[in-house]
């Protein structure tokens, strides 16, 4: 007989909330630590947005993999997920405001009734991550500070540009899977033409979307009843499209700043997370000059 009341966790993890010393709301931060002996310079650190539903995805990736690296070129690394206190993988409003670049901007409810949805908040989730995550982790673990990886999908990707703009050393790799350029009129370019120059050694930009985000839906979605909605909705996201020309036009300039672009195979905005998420696992391990090739 199934015991419908036991909880399983993952073996090797944990999570702790930590709210922001200015004040807010906790976040759930979900850590996973290899129990390995750390090597000399420290451990590789992957940090990721949405945690509650980025966070098994990256730590089965890990733990499958590491443990054969000959074969998979993926060895061990520190994984901390951003997440909120909630058993949802996502929580819409709270993700809105951290993921969503500056200005403040305010739109109407998720739901009739609800609190205004609101942007603008990535900075000070870059803050956090810099002055507060960061070295809280680094009390707990030996970290390699050249080995920083951040990721983050759709709206995480946005937010992943952004934090690269504006602070392009805090991470040596950078991992933006299905990013909303196409978000406000495609404001995070003047971000990108205003970018900060990267101090040290060139960060690594990994780009990447599924291949229904662009032109096409896939197959099963053309019986549905939206699908001309959503084949209209492709034309003003233009996920693919813009995300390969980020990586085009930033790739070797001045600088520093190099790029690869990577198109999952029959995937959609939302079963792609798996193969990002897989791709930024291995990304904490490879060098950036066998990424380029992607």
């Amino acid at each position: 007989m199934i015991n419908h009341t036991s909880v399983y966790s993952m073996p090797g993890t944990c999570f702790f909330d930590l709210a922001p010393a200015a004040g807010g709301e906790p976040y759930r931060i979900f850590l996973s630590i290899p129990a390995e002996r750390p090597p000399a310079g420290g451990w590789p650190l992957l940090v990721m947005t949405d945690g509650n539903a980025t966070f098994p995805f990256a730590v089965a990736s890990l733990v499958t993999q590491a443990p054969y690296p000959t074969g998979t070129n993926v060895g061990w690394g520190v994984i901390a997920a951003i997440g909120y206190p909630s058993d949802e993988p996502y929580d819409p409003l709270r993700r809105s405001w951290d993921l969503g670049p500056p200005p403040v901007k305010s739109y109407p409810p998720f739901v009739e009734g609800g609190p205004p949805v609101v942007i603008g908040g990535t900075g000070k989730l870059v803050d956090f991550i810099e002055n507060e995550l960061i070295p809280r982790i680094a009390e707990m673990v030996i970290l390699d500070p050249m080995r920083r990886s951040l990721f983050g999908h759709s709206f995480g990707g946005l937010f992943t540009l952004y934090a690269l703009f504006e602070r392009p050393g805090l991470f040596a790799n950078w991992i933006a899977a299905s990013p909303t350029i196409y978000w406000e009129n495609s404001e995070i370019l003047k971000n990108e033409a205003q970018r900060q120059d990267a101090p040290g050694n060139a960060p690594f930009l990994h780009l990447s979307a599924g291949e229904y985000e662009g032109d096409e839906l896939a197959p099963f979605q053309y019986r549905n009843e939206d699908a001309h909605a959503r084949l209209e909705k492709r034309k003003t996201e233009r996920t693919v499209l813009l995300a390969r020309e980020m990586a085009e036009r930033l790739n070797g300039t001045a600088d520093g700043v190099r790029t690869g672009f990577e198109l999952y195979a029959g995937e959609t905005h939302m079963s792609v997370l798996a193969a990002a998420v897989n791709r930024a696992v291995s990304i904490i391990a490879f060098t950036v000059q066998s990424l380029t090739d992607l």
